[in-house]
């Protein structure tokens, strides 16, 4: 287990049997290898929602919302065609950069992968974006590193919501509906 999961489930208790999760058909469909950290937070906790606020998308998502390979392919399109539009955010001038979700939020915020040109999966950093908006901010982190600090108030994102965290956690995994 690594540092960040072990300080989460310090934070909140993780359910007693771990998620099993087709990696390879997930990272096929997605056409790219996932961090090896975000693999153990999902055998951890599987798609689950944090604090009645963020919700942790997972690959086979047992609720169909909020799997992650949906969500990938509708945000690309979504963004892709934003961007005609819109500057894209600084951290996707270089060539071959991109960004993938891994959580959504009841807001409509995103939080994303940065994933740039011949970085190794476990180097992605985490981009969040405002809900229907085009402010960006990004974290120097991976996503289970960002989810402990948030959940322990040690980092504060301006877009996320001023009620995220709550002082006493709440936590639910998702389940078909």
């Amino acid at each position: 287990m690594n540092a960040a999961l072990a300080r989460l489930t310090d934070v909140v208790p993780p359910p007693s049997e771990p998620r099993n999760t087709d990696w390879d058909a997930a990272e096929r469909r997605l056409g790219v290898v996932l961090p090896t950290d975000y693999k153990e937070l999902i055998r951890t906790y599987g798609g689950s929602n944090w604090d009645d606020y963020l919700y942790l998308l997972d690959p086979g998502c047992p609720n169909d919302n909020y799997d992650l390979v949906e969500w990938e392919d509708q945000q690309t399109e979504a963004l892709e065609g934003l961007w005609e539009f819109e500057k894209r955010p600084a951290e996707l001038a270089d060539a071959g950069s991109r960004v993938i979700p891994w959580a959504t939020t009841d807001n409509g915020e995103c939080l994303y992968w940065l994933v740039r040109a011949g970085r190794n999966p476990d180097e992605w950093t985490v981009m969040v974006n405002e809900a229907r908006g085009d402010r960006w901010e990004h974290f120097p982190m991976n996503c289970t590193e960002f989810l402990a600090a948030v959940l322990q108030g040690d980092l504060r994102s301006a877009l996320l919501s001023s009620r995220f965290p709550l002082t006493g956690h709440e936590f639910r995994r998702l389940v078909a509906v």
